[in-house]
């Protein structure tokens, strides 16, 4: 070998460890940098005719592990998801309260049978039903509250989803751009891990926020897919949208770099999004779904005993609630016997109307009177009362007036009593309701599939979505005009132009229309607009059968205690209606009743049937056995969602500590490499030494 030679493999062999030197010395500055991670160096033998002439510097790498940073970035994401959903559900759990303290939503209920416990004992005392009327508005007030405030949390999280969506396209931007970097440096041989670094970075800080799958590049940095494959960044970056609404379920689409103009629907599985997404268009959504149930069930039982009841003296006036149906559809369905008694101020009975659906026929005090059917009730009804009273039915609602200061008591027969739906007369038009309410909950109408629909314009867009909350597609089903409720229903379930290749809507014995998943590919279901009108100015289907999420889930703010017994304790239904008593006899409302009293105290051991809400089924038990489940429920959930928080915080825990140790700097590593370059270099420099000590002897015997 020349000494050139000797020269170049010594020069080669100092300048390689001085490389090296200098990688140790930034890994040792770094030590303690968020961030960073350890750099190596790659280096291979020069060869010519088969010996060794120095050694090259392929390139400067980072330590990392791909499969090591594939399980963080997972952990991360699933970290991300469950810290999300944990801490909302944990904050709809203390809206509730405490349920074993005394001040919990549902210890107001028990307040309100306590009040009524109370006024059985003295029904004429004013403070008693002052009392049981604070009782029940503090409860529906805190349903209302509670409700409003699951409301707002949705909200939140609808921002928090459209600024980490920002974020989002952000990072995918710096990250394609920072692609661009790190190929200039590594074609030009150029240290390009201070770039990678801060991808790397911003990678991590990406997968909290939504779950990707990242490839390395032939020419370094990297690609980063979506869970489905699509490409978000890499070769051009994609934008992210969410598509948010009012009513119905939000969702994610992606505007890809090089793909077609029109956005495509994403899928993501994990990640803060996820979790924010499935507490807005579920989590909260079924909360105050069920709250919504339990509120309506509860007033439902509380005026099943008013309706059954009446105050001392009868009310001169009873005005039902908007039933959202015309006259003839209202009455339609009935069977069974009720009565109607014109009551003086003393109770005693002035007149006494029998009414017997099954035969369509009145009798007034105890003799013939006019028949009827659904059409004309409210007319023969008129003709029935002869002068006395008056019956009228206005805006979906019907309204029983006695004149000349009589009042009016409704009390069904005892062996045949008149029912619809599940109710009785009067508590089917709300008449003597304590509780009202501004929308349709429970919504059960009492249709048929035979019965006219009843819708005269508009149409719905109804919006299904996957079990990962991706959109499907949104499908506008027009009801059809002059149709009956089984046409509409044909018309929502068509394979063509409806839900049928997805679900059924079905319509219950208690005209509820309910709507069930194909078991196969479940979809979920909501309402993105609806137009449609049942007659001039009623209702729409959504609002009338309770249609969708959106509806349901906002019905716990809709209750209130009744204002005119509000404002006239009087008239609280404490009593009940003595049919024993004849016209003109004895009074058959009497000051000391309580028996109305007794029946509203135990309105919470009847058994009522829940409707399924949220993700509970549907159940026939007490409202009180339903609040107590419902309460542990809640706090099940909100237990659940902390278990599984504090598992992926650990696992991200556990994996970020293994890819520390690997990616990290270890400074008695680095000592040993900076004490192996050091010798290399001085070995280096003393063959160098040596080779100018033999030029110098060969100069000198030249001479």
């Amino acid at each position: 070998m020349s000494l050139n030679a000797i020269m170049n493999t010594a020069t080669s062999g100092m300048m390689a460890a001085q490389t090296g030197l200098r990688v140790t010395s930034d890994n040792i500055a770094n030590v303690n940098t968020t961030g960073y991670v350890r750099k190596t160096i790659s280096q291979s033998n020069l060869l010519s005719n088969g010996m060794g002439v120095g050694v090259s510097i392929d390139a400067i790498k980072r330590a990392t592990d791909r499969f090591l940073q594939s399980a963080s970035l997972n952990a991360a994401s699933d970290s991300g998801r469950t810290s999300v959903v944990s801490d909302t559900l944990n904050r709809a759990q203390q809206l509730f309260g405490d349920p074993s303290g005394d001040t919990s939503f549902f210890s107001t209920l028990d307040d309100i049978f306590s009040a009524f416990s109370s006024a059985q004992d003295d029904p004429s005392s004013s403070l008693l039903r002052t009392q049981a009327l604070t009782r029940m508005d503090d409860f529906l007030s805190e349903s209302s509250r509670i409700t409003s405030s699951l409301s707002k949390l949705g909200k939140d999280a609808d921002t928090r989803i459209s600024a980490d969506v920002d974020r989002v396209n952000d990072l995918l931007s710096q990250i394609d751009g920072l692609n661009t970097d790190i190929t200039r440096a590594k074609v030009a041989g150029a240290d390009a891990t201070g770039a990678e670094n801060v991808q790397s970075g911003l990678v991590d800080e990406l997968s909290k926020l939504m779950n990707v799958q990242v490839t390395p590049r032939q020419l370094g940095g990297v690609y980063v897919r979506s869970t489905e494959g699509l490409p978000l960044a890499g070769d051009g970056a994609a934008k992210m949208t969410y598509q948010t609404s009012a009513t119905a379920t939000g969702y994610l689409t992606v505007q890809l770099a090089n793909g077609s103009v029109q956005p495509t629907p994403l899928n993501i599985t994990s990640g803060e999004i996820k979790g924010l997404l499935d507490v807005r268009n579920t989590e909260l959504v079924n909360l105050s779904d069920q709250l919504g149930e339990f509120t309506s069930r509860a007033a439902e039982e509380l005026n099943r005993a008013a309706n059954a009841a009446s105050s001392v003296p009868a009310p001169t006036s009873l005005t039902g609630r908007d039933t959202g149906l015309d006259d003839t559809a209202a009455m339609t369905g009935f069977t069974g016997k009720t009565t109607i008694a014109l009551t003086d101020s003393s109770g005693v009975i002035q007149r006494r109307i029998d009414i017997d659906f099954d035969s369509g026929t009145m009798s007034i005090d105890g003799g013939a009177g006019p028949t009827f059917n659904p059409s004309d009730f409210t007319a023969q009804l008129n003709t029935a009362m002869g002068g006395m009273g008056a019956a009228g039915f206005s805006g979906g609602a019907l309204t029983l007036t006695g004149n000349g200061g009589l009042g009016v008591a409704i009390q069904d027969d005892a062996t045949s009593p008149a029912t619809k739906a599940g109710k009785g007369f009067s508590h089917y038009f709300g008449l003597n309701d304590i509780i009202r309410t501004n929308g349709y909950s429970p919504y059960e109408t009492g249709l048929t599939a035979t019965d006219p629909n009843g819708f005269t314009s508009g149409s719905m867009t109804i919006r299904l979505t996957d079990v990962e909350g991706g959109r499907i597609r949104d499908i506008v089903v027009d009801p059809p005009v002059g149709g009956t409720m089984q046409d509409m229903l044909d018309a929502l379930n068509s394979r063509a132009s409806g839900v049928g290749l997805y679900g059924q809507f079905t319509l219950n014995p208690k005209g509820q229309i309910n709507f069930q998943s194909n078991g196969v590919t479940p979809v979920t279901m909501s309402v993105q607009a609806d137009t449609t009108q049942r007659g001039v100015g009623g209702p729409s289907a959504s609002q009338l059968f309770g249609i969708g999420p959106a509806e349901r889930s906002t019905r716990g703010e809709k209750f209130f205690v009744n204002q005119a017994m509000n404002e006239n304790p009087k008239l609280l239904p404490l009593a009940q209606l003595d049919l024993t008593q004849a016209v003109g006899g004895n009074p058959a409302l009497a000051v000391g009743d309580g028996r109305g009293a007794l029946a509203l105290a135990k309105a919470g051991d009847n058994t009522a049937g829940f409707s399924a809400a949220g993700d509970a089924s549907a159940v026939n038990m007490s409202v009180n056995r339903y609040a107590s489940d419902f309460s542990g429920a809640i706090a099940r959930k909100s237990a659940t969602a902390a278990s599984r928080k504090d598992a992926a915080d650990a696992v991200s825990s556990e994996v970020d500590s293994q890819r520390q140790s690997e990616e990290g700097v270890n400074l008695d590593e680095e000592l040993i490499n900076l004490t192996t370059y050091q010798q290399a270099f001085n070995a280096s420099a003393r063959l160098i030494q040596a080779t100018k000590d033999m030029f110098d002897v060969l100069t000198g015997i030249l001479g």
